[in-house]
């Protein structure tokens, strides 16, 4: 027996006695799991011959029968002395190993993705003990019987990803989440992968576990794969150097311990921190900021880009002096080549104007610890981004009131754009503010991005006031069909209500004004922060019409300052769903968040939030990046290189 083996039977043994030890502490068994316990043969459906496979050895957690189950510990480590006959086998093994590698595979069974030994216990423990990432192994399947259980579920997912991938990795816990790799990999469903697919696969995925392992994070590899995917190509895990693929796996670690559940919601502009240690830290309180906004478009060809555009404008007159503003269209948008085009110009503040931004927002700031990013969105749970939008349902209730006022009767009409976060709050705002002028109205809904021509369909149903659109600037407010609140009256004109409208360059200013104060940390809160203004705030407007009488208009002023003064919740008092569910009562009040993430309407609603499949196309992009049921939404699939 070699030296060198009978160390590493110590150094296994120590291995062993550790793991004992942690798993008696954890009241848990320390020895293997033995399939004979667990499976009753005749719950397997079919036996499935795999051959020879390379079995990761992580997966590796149990013998098919009792035997010597107790010379090993769960992770297959030595338990017994070293001169007792276990021990002696075990080095003379390791020698072998030593001279010419471990070549004879063990034959082992796999059931819901683990194997079981049968024949090659020490081999196991003798590779592991270096750690070996695979071992060969002769495999049976045995095939559970198909069932509603989730285990049973993924594991018949997993089955199909196997049969054309070929590989165990990565493990995954939802059934959806294999179809959701191969869309984000670029890979056909039905693609059988090469040996070099897999070869190529597996070495990105092992770079990046190796990584993850050295963040200490408890993210499972799988999961950050996806993420991983989401975000950058899988071809920046094999070019990206160790310190580049660190701090992104660093930063999506982050994304993922955060969640939606996490989001810091920010109702009002945030004040400067006065103490002197800020004071006294220039990056965190600039005395001069230059800024950079990212356009999707032209504003030529854009009124939402126009109205962002009238924003930067209104930031520049009002922060003169303190800001200077560079504006970079992204041509074919490529949004990466915008963002860094504006860092080496030198800009400290990023303003990406379109919520499909986001994925080139994630990866910038991941690159860019010292440049604080916006982009505009919702619900967006990203540590290195901030979010902003407008709590544009404050003004919608108003506009219910005042339609519930001016209609001659129950029925009004509501169109909505995207079913995205925010949204349905809208909708719901408007329904309450008009039971409370109509307590016996309905709201009719009806979406943009689902049909085309509503207004007719309105006017066949006998509906006379109509919620349009609102506008996206204050200057770009025009007295049409397509925006407002309006009622259609029986000559077939066209009665402007009110228009509740974006007012961009306010929610900039106070915000620029927040970062000269010091408000904004940098590098970025280990939290994900969305702004969500309201009236209080100027970022949301309600214009009233000259035509609209005067008693109504009262009622809307008053609303609106109540609003503003927080004296005033839409959503106060009793709510019910459409389908009889309390949602909302005195003592039971919704918080912001539940106002974010609202994917349900008011009892009075007739309609739906569209699922994706029924959008059109030109309005899936926005959807799938801040849609209400963005997480079952398939990504697109893009031909890639693996």
């Amino acid at each position: 027996m070699s030296y060198e083996a009978s160390e590493q039977y110590t150094k296994a043994l120590k291995r062993g006695q550790k793991y004992m030890r942690a798993a008696v502490a954890a009241g848990k068994s320390p020895y293997p799991l033995v399939l004979d316990r667990i499976l009753d043969e005749q719950s397997a459906v079919s036996t499935v011959s795999l051959g020879l496979v390379n079995v990761p050895a992580e997966r590796i957690v149990g013998t098919k029968s009792l035997g010597r189950t107790s010379a090993l510990t769960g992770d297959f480590m030595p338990m017994l002395a070293q001169d007792s006959e276990f021990g002696t086998k075990w080095i003379h093994l390791c020698d072998a190993h030593l001279r010419d590698g471990i070549r004879d595979p063990i034959k082992a069974y796999e059931y819901l993705g683990r194997f079981y030994v049968e024949e090659g216990n020490k081999r196991v423990s003798v590779l592991r003990s270096y750690d070996a990432p695979t071992v060969p192994a002769m495999v049976t399947r045995l095939v559970p019987q198909l069932s509603d259980a989730p285990e049973i579920r993924c594991y018949y997912a997993f089955l199909d990803y196997y049969k054309v991938s070929g590989l165990y990795e990565p493990e995954l816990s939802r059934p959806e989440d294999y179809r959701r790799l191969l869309a984000l990999l670029g890979v056909a469903q039905d693609h059988v992968w090469t040996q070099e697919e897999r070869r190529s696969f597996l070495s990105g995925y092992t770079r990046l576990r190796e990584v993850l392992a050295k963040t200490g994070s408890e993210l499972p590899p799988g999961e950050l794969m996806l993420l991983w995917l989401q975000v950058y190509s899988f071809a920046d895990l094999k070019n990206l150097s160790l310190a580049e693929l660190k701090e992104r796996v660093r930063s999506l670690c982050s994304d993922a311990q955060a969640g939606e559940d996490s989001i810091e919601l920010k109702t009002k502009p945030e004040a400067g921190d006065k103490n002197l240690v800020a004071k006294l830290i220039s990056i965190a309180k600039p005395e001069r900021l230059k800024v950079a906004m990212i356009y999707a478009y032209d504003p030529a060809q854009s009124e939402w880009t126009l109205a962002h555009d009238h924003g930067r404008e209104y930031l520049e007159q009002a922060m003169n002096g303190q800001v200077s503003v560079q504006v970079y269209t992204a041509r074919n948008h490529d949004y990466d080549a915008a963002m860094e085009g504006a860092a080496e110009d030198g800009a400290r503040l990023i303003i990406a104007t379109t919520p499909p931004m986001i994925d080139a927002c994630r990866r910038f700031a991941a690159g860019h610890k010292n440049i604080r990013v916006l982009n505009c969105g919702l619900s967006q749970p990203y540590t290195g981004v901030r979010m902003y939008y407008g709590r544009m349902y404050e003004c919608k209730f108003i506009t219910g009131a005042i339609a519930g006022a001016m209609s001659n009767t129950d029925l009004l009409g509501y169109i909505a754009s995207y079913p995205i976060a925010g949204t349905p709050a809208s909708i719901n705002a408007f329904a309450l503010g008009a039971r409370m002028t109509r307590p016996s109205a309905r709201v009719l809904l009806r979406w943009t991005s689902v049909e085309q021509e509503i207004c007719t369909g309105f006017l066949h149903q006998g509906v006379e006031v109509i919620s349009g659109l609102e506008a996206n600037d204050p200057s770009l407010t025009r007295w049409t069909p397509e925006k407002g609140t309006y009622r259609l009256n029986s000559d077939g004109s066209v009665l402007p209500l009110a228009v509740p409208c974006w007012n961009w360059g306010r929610l900039y200013e106070q915000i620029v004004r927040s970062i000269l104060a010091g408000a904004w940390e940098l590098p970025a809160a280990d939290r994900p922060i969305n702004y969500w203004w309201g009236l209080d705030t100027g970022a949301v407007d309600l214009t009233l019409t000259a035509r609209l009488p005067q008693g109504v208009r009262r009622l809307a002023l008053l609303l609106k300052d109540a609003l503003a003064q927080g004296r005033l919740d839409p959503f106060a008092g009793r709510i019910l769903d459409q389908h009889g569910r309390l949602r909302a009562d005195e003592g039971l009040e919704l918080s912001m968040d539940e106002r974010m993430q609202m994917d349900w309407l008011c009892d009075n609603v007739e309609g739906e939030i569209p699922g994706f499949d029924k959008l059109r196309p030109e309005s899936r992009e926005l959807v799938r990046h801040l849609g209400v049921f963005r997480s079952q939404i398939e990504p697109v699939k893009e031909e890639k290189q693996l």
